[in-house]
């Protein structure tokens, strides 16, 4: 990173507790490393194989040789069952939440048959999209009780520049050319939603923001050249060239989540750990209000479901009507 980088000094975390989604590969792998050094009261890794799960708990050993703060929870992003369990067991055991880093994702994998979850969406779509949104919905009211002006919760977003590509038709919803196309739409409503939740969270000490990671170097990087043609196999295998590592990535994300800024765009989406601007079809209020309730729509039709902000949102209009 540049000299304006790596101005970065450790958090101290103590007290505060953290859940990591994507933490067994990749970059989520080294921001669990890294999140576990800031010594939280509890570090929740959220995965889908626990094998995995136990996996990262020894490569966090291997690190830091500090793992007692952190724990294994299973949940599937690739079933919205299993994310409103996990989202309900931790509001009733845990019920703090300081820091949610929406991680994981679904990389497109060029001739792959594009797939449907159990939920009977696409899979990039849920896993990347829509079951963080639901996630992220579920535990909204635990991040506003436990936010304060002392330390205000975040929610982090692992993004894409290439959402600049992404498109959204209402009237063709599932109608994608391809997985890759369905891969920088689904980029494009994360950051849509992440937008969305800063305007709706206007005046609380919740903040949400999208990172761009730049491109890493991952163990899953071979599927990528799987059955492809050689001109692409060595196209892709000249990009893995520029690749950075997984700890580049999670430095990526973990500065612009703890940095002070002397200078906020309002933008809330970083590349290179500086803020940027995204493109204009993430800024558009109207189609964030769109997506957010075609989303809520589509939850509601597969689980019983209510959107944690319409609850947050009637009672900060309760609060502010006895004000008056």
């Amino acid at each position: 990173m540049g000299p304006k980088q790596t101005t970065f000094e450790n958090p101290d975390l103590t007290g505060k507790t953290v859940i990591i989604t994507g933490a067994t590969t990749g970059v989520g792998k080294s921001l669990s490393a890294y999140i576990a050094s800031y010594n939280p009261k509890r570090l929740i890794l959220a995965v889908r194989n626990r094998a995995k799960g136990e996996a990262t708990l020894e490569f966090i050993e291997s690190r830091n040789g500090h793992s007692n703060n952190v724990e294994i929870w299973e949940m599937d992003l690739a079933d919205l069952t299993s994310v409103k369990s996990f989202a309900e067991k931790f509001i009733k055991e845990v019920g703090e939440l300081h820091l949610l880093f929406n991680n994981a994702g679904a990389a497109p994998m060029e001739l792959m048959k594009i797939k449907n979850t159990k939920n009977n969406f696409e899979v990039t779509f849920q896993v990347n999209y829509l079951s963080q949104f639901l996630l992220t919905n579920l535990l909204l009211d635990t991040l506003k009780k436990s936010a304060s002006p002392e330390f205000p919760c975040k929610i982090i977003n692992t993004n894409s520049k290439e959402h600049r590509l992404g498109t959204i038709d209402f009237d063709n919803f599932s109608g994608q050319k391809s997985a890759c196309h369905i891969y920088v739409n689904s980029k494009l409503m994360g950051l849509i939603f992440s937008n969305e939740l800063n305007r709706k969270l206007k005046g609380t000490n919740i903040s949400s923001l999208a990172v761009h990671p730049g491109l890493i170097k991952s163990k899953v990087s071979h599927l990528y050249n799987k059955n492809r043609t050689f001109k692409k196999r060595v196209f892709h295998n000249f990009c893995m060239l520029f690749a950075k590592s997984p700890d580049y990535g999670a430095l990526q994300i973990l500065v612009p989540t703890f940095s002070k800024r002397t200078q906020n765009l309002g933008y809330n989406y970083y590349e290179n750990c500086k803020e940027v601007k995204p493109s204009d079809k993430a800024l558009n209020e109207a189609l964030a209000k769109k997506l957010w309730d075609y989303s809520d729509k589509l939850l509601k039709s597969k689980i019983s479901y209510c959107s944690s902000y319409s609850s947050f949102s009637s009672s900060f209009r309760s609060l502010r009507s006895l004000r008056k």
